[in-house]
């Protein structure tokens, strides 16, 4: 095994030539419609200010078994892509489990619910089967994070815990906006065929390249080193996976400072770091998932596209690019329909207080930090009426079986509105908390705020605009590199985040109102960026911030202690 290898640049010929070899064509392996039979998953359609929700996560095992996290019907579905007619085995997760992200290492099927948890098949039964079977599992423990290479495998796509609060409140930080560039990233990753190994991810040349160095963990020996080169920025780069034929797969992202036809790519590179290609992740049109790409030990890219009446596997078509020094990823190749803009006018009188930046975070903060009792009358009857459409309760998922107890964060309420005072006095009066039955019309007898409706409470507006209105007060942000804290990522008729920071490799920490990524409460999330930007969110900035003095650190928190799992590099091995 080499100790050490000499960094691979190859000269362009000709200014602006780049190798475009024809991409080979994406495959569908697998087709699930919408249900809760053995061979579907539950999709709760879109509607007005909601998402389209569905399947969150798609993963690989060791033996090319694929997953797939079908979080609506309580399950994992697993199943060999190279059979495709073959049924499914359904894994059932614990009822106290509901979870936003699936990874499978080993033996090991672990989950993201606020944290990593591990589950196993119940006394008697195997996750094995791959005969149609279904399985109970159950939690051995809750991995600590100490365990770096799980938590860093969650964190590839943003399941991760946010940073800390302080460095946006801090008075120490109002200041001055601190501007900085990526920053060295460590990563942990058990891969197929080298073990556990240390990617070391660092900057260089600007923000259009960085130098990927891999060595084992057990003997610190260097075994792959590598360059990614891209034509304008690069978001987020994450070391995915070694796969049985000792091939290099690196996760990045290639964002314009216009903002427009950010693409996300998986780039592979042979043994010896020499870049082979890439494939481009078909983004476009889909609705947010949080594991959306998988490799298998073969080698294999694979997909996961919802669509309004079921998902799709999908095998990525590979494209060769040789000798070739910077990526060249092509614009969408599905155009994305514009979104029609209401003809609304911006009316500064509908603030209910003076608004600035400061203010809009504390208020965001506020809302997901309170703290208050839920009472019997908040909770409502057991079980709850069931939504239209699809067997769920009204109630928000972290709210089940929590009557009497303490709680955390205002509730997602599809339709409802207001400040965090009045919500707080509506619980105190004995009001129903929470309503996650977006396909049903909105009750008038339930407490919590919407997407929307936390995002005009958070820039201090007085009434609710909804995600479809809030062009008429807030002017879109032309490089969302820009984005401050306290804009937003607005997709129309659809969902909208409030911008907190970038976190030091690239990815977007935002505050939302939500019934799938924050179990149906206001909540911090991260994301990555080209991932909200290709599939139709626009950075926006509140018109009555646009001239704010009062500044807050964008992105200002790598002297905290990181995460265990994701750690900034200190020194190159």
């Amino acid at each position: 095994m080499l100790r050490r290898m000499t960094w691979i640049w190859v000269v362009i010929l000709g200014a602006g030539a780049f190798a475009t070899s024809v991409q080979a064509d994406d495959t569908v392996v697998r087709s699930f419609g919408g249900g809760s039979a053995a061979s579907m998953v539950g999709i709760i359609p879109a509607g007005e200010d909601v998402e389209l929700a569905g399947p969150q996560a798609l993963t690989a095992d060791g033996q090319g078994n694929l997953f797939v996290l079908d979080q609506v019907n309580g399950r994992i579905l697993q199943f060999d892509p190279k059979q495709p007619s073959a049924d499914p085995d359904v894994l059932k997760m614990p009822k106290d489990v509901q979870p936003t992200d699936l990874v499978v290492q080993g033996d090991d099927i672990m989950v993201w619910d606020g944290g990593v948890r591990t589950l196993k098949a119940a006394p008697g039964q195997s996750t094995r089967g791959l005969g149609g079977d279904e399985i109970q599992l159950e939690e051995v423990s809750s991995r600590g994070t100490d365990d770096q290479v799980a938590v860093s495998a969650f964190a590839q796509m943003g399941s991760q815990p946010p940073g800390s609060a302080t460095d946006l409140l801090d008075q120490n930080t109002r200041a001055a906006i601190i501007k900085r560039t990526r920053q060295p990233d460590r990563q942990y990753v058990a891969s197929r065929s080298k073990g556990s190994v240390i990617a070391d991810v660092i900057p260089d040349k600007g923000d259009a390249s960085v130098r990927i160095e891999i060595q084992t963990m057990v003997s610190n020996e260097i075994i792959g080193q590598l360059a990614l080169h891209v034509r304008h920025q690069l978001g987020t780069v994450e070391f995915l996976e070694i796969d049985n034929s000792d091939r290099f797969y690196v996760l990045a992202e290639e964002i314009p400072s216009s903002g427009k036809n950010a693409s996300t790519f998986v780039a592979r590179y042979a043994a010896n770091g020499r870049l082979e290609g890439i494939y481009e992740l078909p983004l476009e049109n889909t609705p947010l998932t949080r594991r959306f790409v998988t490799v298998s030990g073969d080698g294999d890219v694979y997909f996961l596209r919802t669509k309004p009446d079921g998902i799709e596997v999908v095998g990525v078509g590979f494209r060769p690019l040789d000798n070739v020094a910077v990526i060249d990823v092509r614009p969408q190749r599905t155009a994305t329909a514009p979104v029609a803009q209401p003809d609304l006018k911006f009316n500064a009188t509908v603030a209910v207080r003076p608004s600035n930046r400061q203010q809009t975070i504390e208020t965001a903060f506020a809302f997901e930090g309170i703290q208050w009792k839920l009472t019997q009358a908040n909770y409502g009857s057991d079980p709850d009426s069931q939504c239209t459409g699809f067997n769920r309760v009204r109630r928000p998922w972290y709210l089940q079986g929590k009557v009497n107890q303490e709680v955390r964060g205002v509730p997602y309420c599809w339709g409802c509105h207001g400040s965090l005072a009045n919500f707080r006095q509506r619980i105190e009066s004995g009001t129903l908390a929470g309503n996650v039955c977006t396909r049903n019309a909105p009750r008038p007898d339930v407490a919590g705020v919407d997407c929307s409706a936390f995002v005009s409470a958070a820039w201090g507006v007085s009434v609710h605009y909804t995600t479809a209105a809030i062009p008429a007060i807030a002017t879109p942000v032309s490089n969302p590199w820009d984005l401050k804290p306290g804009d937003a990522l607005n997709k129309p008729g659809s969902h909208v985040m409030l911008f907190l920071r970038f976190t030091p490799d690239r990815k977007a920490e935002v505050m939302e109102s939500s019934t799938g990524g924050c179990n149906g409460r206001v909540c911090r999330n991260v994301y990555p960026l080209a991932s909200l930007l290709a599939r139709g969110y626009v950075p926006v900035r509140f018109r009555a911030l646009a001239d704010d003095q009062t500044t807050i650190a964008a992105s200002a928190y790598e002297e905290t202690k990181p995460p265990a799992g994701r750690k900034t590099a200190s020194k190159r091995h």
